[in-house]
């Protein structure tokens, strides 16, 4: 198994990503496939996908913040089971996450990543893919060290409707395990420039974003 970057939306394999992730996520979650190209080319945006036998079997996108020193997990996909595809992804985006912040002159502080909470929305099937239903993604990403912080927490579509999305919980993986919250000027601050590339924002997601701001720490919470 191969794990590659893509950087084009030309790449064939950016269109076998594009069709898994039509599977996989609903609508509100899958940015239009010509929207992908600048993301594509933007040096801190990390496309990989998992190539098994000229097949995209799995994927991760990420990023790193070389300013805070943090990284966002943006999507997971692991499409068939019995080929160790998560600890295959989960590998090789930390050795590469470990590289960057090294090449930026520190250890990695941590990951953030949007968890689905299927204890309030269950409706989300994924494809019917059963590794990536939402009772086992959580368990998985609570075994990594994902901590909850203690918001209640909307996104912006990414149809860029001006809906919120909900069903979700704001997650953050330290690498320090001991860690027990964030600076609310960090969340806020990350949450606002992650978004930057949606123009429609609801009012509910920018009162969430108030309310952050007028805090000094979130809690950082069991998963």
């Amino acid at each position: 198994m191969e794990y590659k970057r893509i950087t084009s939306i030309e790449d064939p394999n950016f269109k076998k990503l594009h069709d898994l992730m039509g599977e996989i996520f609903p609508p509100e979650e899958v940015l239009e496939y010509d929207l992908w190209k600048e993301p594509l080319e933007d040096p801190g945006i990390r496309v990989f996908v998992a190539v098994d036998q000229d097949q995209v079997v799995g994927a991760t996108e990420y990023r790193y913040y070389p300013n805070w020193n943090i990284a966002m997990t943006d999507f997971t996909i692991i499409s068939k089971p019995g080929l160790s595809l998560g600890r295959f992804l989960a590998q090789n985006r930390q050795r590469d996450l470990q590289k960057l912040a090294a090449e930026n002159g520190k250890e990695l502080f941590g990951m953030f990543a949007e968890i689905y909470d299927p204890y309030r929305v269950e409706h989300h099937e994924f494809g019917g893919v059963k590794v990536m239903h939402p009772y086992v993604r959580r368990e998985v990403l609570s075994h990594l060290g994902y901590k909850r912080l203690d918001v209640n927490y909307v996104h912006p579509s990414w149809e860029n409707n001006g809906e919120a999305v909900t069903g979700l919980d704001f997650c953050f993986m330290p690498m320090n395990d001991g860690l027990e919250s964030l600076p609310a000027s960090l969340v806020a601050d990350f949450l606002t420039t992650y978004y930057s590339i949606l123009s429609n924002k609801p009012q509910k997601w920018v009162e969430m974003i108030e309310g952050i701001k007028s805090k000094e720490t979130i809690a950082l919470l069991p998963l």
